[in-house]
């Protein structure tokens, strides 16, 4: 009978939990679909950003059929992907913790009936549907109907679930960098340098097989590459980093791994930022 109650109360949590999220999603959808141009510039710098990465790599395979492993047809899918993937995982918790920490509107959401974390990534599930329908949606078309790119996934299943794993790592470990923000006044420098190493070794701008092999080695314990190297080369079908080499299952076991290892850390940090915000008298 105990059992029951309890898994009855936990049903009870987890709707409400998805009413929530369902309903402030719904709220910024409406909120930034007002302002969807903003959205659509980027339909413009995916397809950029895949010319120039096209001719790039053109000319630095030249007659090559292969280089590190990986073909040149492979390579242009690869960066077809990491654009996409780009449009579905991209994220702004932290700068938005900080601004509301650093102005004080924090306090507002504090005294209401739910946690800002929750709520933040509610924001985050509205604005990327919207994203999903103005960006990623035409990009996909000007990719496949424009370029002739083939961006079928060589496994769709792990694919889509390595690309959700990417969205959640994305938000707490930006939810992270934003509530550093209870403890130092600016934290603008250190989300300026993990942004700069997040372009580095996520594989957004050139995959890590070509960086030395140490870098590739220290790469696959950092947070990074699950969150656009990892899905990518799920889309590919194939995995490996410096002399690991893994199953599309393994990696993406491993990806999820990582995710939970990110939301302990959130919760563990939002827990003290907490304690430390209500210590200083809110």
């Amino acid at each position: 009978m105990e059992r029951k109650l309890k898994q009855h109360m936990f049903i009870n949590i987890l709707r409400h939990k998805l009413d929530v999220i369902k309903s402030v999603a719904f709220v910024t959808f409406k909120e930034w679909g007002a302002y969807r141009s903003h959205s659509m510039v980027s339909i413009f710098v995916g397809p950029v950003y895949f010319i120039v990465q096209y001719f790039i790599w053109t000319s630095v395979y030249g007659d090559a059929q292969s280089i590190n492993g990986m073909e040149l047809p492979q390579m242009i899918r690869y960066f077809g992907a990491t654009a996409l993937i780009g449009y579905l995982t991209m994220d702004f918790a932290d700068w938005n913790l900080d601004m509301l920490i650093r102005t004080g509107r924090f306090l507002t959401y504090s005294l209401r009936p739910m946690d800002h974390r929750l709520f933040a990534f509610s924001q985050k599930v509205g604005h990327r549907i919207l994203g999903f329908i103005v960006e990623f949606i035409p990009c996909f078309l000007i990719f496949t109907l424009l370029f002739k790119i083939d961006m079928s996934p060589a496994y769709i299943g792990w694919t889509i679930l390595s690309v959700v794993l990417a969205y959640f790592m994305t938000f707490f470990v930006h939810y992270c960098l934003g509530m550093l923000s209870f403890w130092i006044i600016q934290t603008g420098g250190i989300r300026s340098v993990y942004a700069l190493l997040t372009s580095i070794f996520s594989g957004m701008f050139i995959p890590l097989v070509f960086f030395p092999k140490i870098l590739q080695f220290i790469g696959f314990f950092l947070p990074f590459q699950y969150t656009a190297y990892v899905p990518a080369m799920v889309f590919l079908g194939h995995y490996s980093l410096g002399d690991i080499q893994l199953s599309i299952p393994a990696i993406v076991g491993i990806q999820a791994i990582a995710v939970i290892a990110a939301f302990l850390l959130s919760e563990l940090m939002y827990k003290a930022a907490m304690r430390q915000f209500t210590a200083v008298g809110a």
